[in-house]
C-alpha cells in the first residue's frame, strides 16, 4: 500500500526511513527529496527495480538513470579508470549539485539501461536522501514525474503524477526553496581523455574550473581535435546549431543529459 511520511517530524522520519529501506529491499520504488527536485528512486543493482522505476514514468531502456551514492568512497567501488581531475571535482563538489558520467565496474551486476559502459554519479546534499542512501546503499534515482512532465518539487506533487508506482513517498518539503526555480545537476563526462560538461546545470563552468582549468564548456572542443583537412571546423556555427560532440549535444550514455523537455534530474 502507498503511503506518505512527512519527515519533518522525527518521529515519522525514522518510521519513513524504515519503511523505505524496506520497499527498496523488496525491488520496490520510493520517492525522496534531492538537493535539485525529488527523485523516484530504486535499488541500483536490481533489473527488476529499475524496471520498475522506468515503467513508473513512462520511460524507455534507452535513457537509463544515474545513480545516488551515500558517501565518495563509493566511487571506486562503482566506476573505474577515475582520472585525478575527475577525483578533484567529485571532492570539491560531492555532496552537491554535480553528476560525473565514469566507466562503470565491468564486475557489477546491474542494468540501468543502455549505458554503453558507463554510469553517472552524484552525491546529493539532501540530509533525508543521505540518510536513506546509507541504509540502502547505491539508488538508481530519476525525477519523480512522468516523462514529459515538470519535475515535482514536493511529494505530494510526485504522487500526483506517479500515484500507486511508488510504495513510500518521502515528504521533505519544497525542493529546493518554495518559489525558487528547479535546476538540475551539471553534468561531466569523464570517460575520455578530457572533462566535458554535457549539461549545465547547479554548478557553474567558472566554478569547475577553479578546481580542473582545462573542463571542456557545453559544446566546446580543445584545437587538438579539429580535423586539420578543414580549416572552417572551429568557425562560427550557423544560427541554431550547436558545435560539439555528441555528448555536448546531450547524446552521452548513463546520463539524463537527453531528457525530454520539463525533465530535471536529481
Amino acid at each position: 500500500m502507498t503511503t506518505t511520511y512527512d519527515c519533518s517530524t522525527d518521529g515519522q522520519r525514522a518510521e519513513a526511513l524504515e519503511h523505505a529501506q524496506r520497499a527498496i529491499s523488496e525491488k520496490k520504488c520510493v520517492v525522496l527529496p534531492t538537493d535539485t527536485v525529488y527523485g523516484i528512486a530504486a535499488d541500483a543493482f536490481s533489473p527488476q527495480a529499475v524496471t520498475m522505476l522506468l515503467v513508473s514514468k513512462g520511460r524507455s531502456r534507452t535513457m537509463p538513470p544515474p545513480v545516488l551514492i551515500p558517501r565518495i568512497n563509493a566511487l571506486d567501488g562503482l566506476a573505474t579508470d577515475i582520472s585525478a581531475e575527475a577525483r578533484k571535482l567529485a571532492e570539491a563538489f560531492w555532496p552537491g549539485g554535480l553528476t560525473l558520467i565514469f566507466h562503470a565496474q565491468p564486475s557489477l551486476d546491474w542494468d540501468l539501461g543502455e549505458t554503453k559502459g558507463t554510469v553517472a554519479l552524484r552525491m546529493p546534499a539532501d540530509e533525508i536522501a543521505q540518510e536513506l542512501l546509507t541504509l540502502t546503499g547505491p539508488l538508481a534515482v530519476s525525477s519523480a514525474n512522468r516523462t514529459g512532465h515538470a519535475p515535482a518539487q514536493t511529494a505530494a506533487a510526485a504522487r500526483e503524477q506517479l500515484a500507486d508506482s511508488v510504495e513510500v513517498y518521502l515528504e521533505g518539503g519544497f525542493r529546493p526553496a518554495e518559489g525558487a526555480d528547479a535546476v538540475p545537476s551539471t553534468i561531466v563526462d569523464a570517460t575520455g581523455p578530457r572533462l566535458r560538461v554535457v549539461r549545465n546545470g547547479a554548478v557553474s563552468l567558472d566554478q569547475l574550473r577553479e578546481h580542473v582549468p582545462g573542463v571542456l564548456g557545453l559544446g566546446e572542443i580543445p584545437m587538438a581535435e579539429e580535423d586539420p583537412a578543414e580549416p572552417d571546423a572551429a568557425a562560427e556555427p550557423a544560427d541554431g546549431e550547436n558545435p560539439g560532440n555528441d555528448a555536448a549535444n546531450g547524446d552521452s550514455a548513463g546520463a539524463d543529459s537527453a531528457a525530454p523537455a520539463g525533465e530535471q534530474q536529481p
